[in-house]
């Protein structure tokens, strides 16, 4: 889902780049045509992407026709807002991850650590955007055919 973030240069228009990962800074339309067009007998190109230079790339993946089962990830992909729970009636089977916040909040600033980011704007990174994105995933989430939440040893 991520090949679907909204290019940078839109974000700065109105002001959302920092608030990127919302589902504001999408394009559910854009996910919705995608996964509607997999019932077609024919390849289907998609946009992946890049974390490391922070843009989605038009074009980049290309879903077979012969392709069988595809696994979608992302954040909103059970959104009870406009569109995107629209989406919901194309998946055979939606699995929702809840993980421990503290577990989330970890893992989210080791990701910007990874990323060139300092332990403190990881930390508010994390604090500030990333996990107010997973509370309002959790308190607008339509129902999964399967929920988990523990977390592997």
């Amino acid at each position: 889902m991520d090949g679907f973030h909204l290019d940078n240069r839109l974000l700065d228009i109105d002001g959302s780049r920092f608030e990127k990962g919302s589902p504001e800074t999408f394009d559910p339309a854009g996910i919705l045509r995608l996964v509607a067009a997999m019932q077609d007998d024919s390849d289907l190109i998609y946009p992946l992407f890049d974390r490391s230079r922070d843009i989605a790339i038009a074009g980049a993946g290309r879903l077979p026709a012969t392709c069988q089962t595809v696994l979608i990830e992302g954040n909103y992909l059970l959104h009870d807002a406009h569109i995107w729970r629209d989406m919901a009636a194309h998946w055979t089977l939606s699995i929702a991850l809840t993980p421990p916040r503290t577990l989330l909040q970890t893992r989210l600033v080791q990701r910007w650590r990874h990323h060139g980011m300092t332990l403190e704007d990881a930390k508010v990174r994390a604090e500030q955007n990333d996990l107010k994105n997973a509370d309002l995933v959790l308190e607008h989430m339509l129902q999964a055919d399967l929920t988990l939440t523990e977390v592997p040893k």
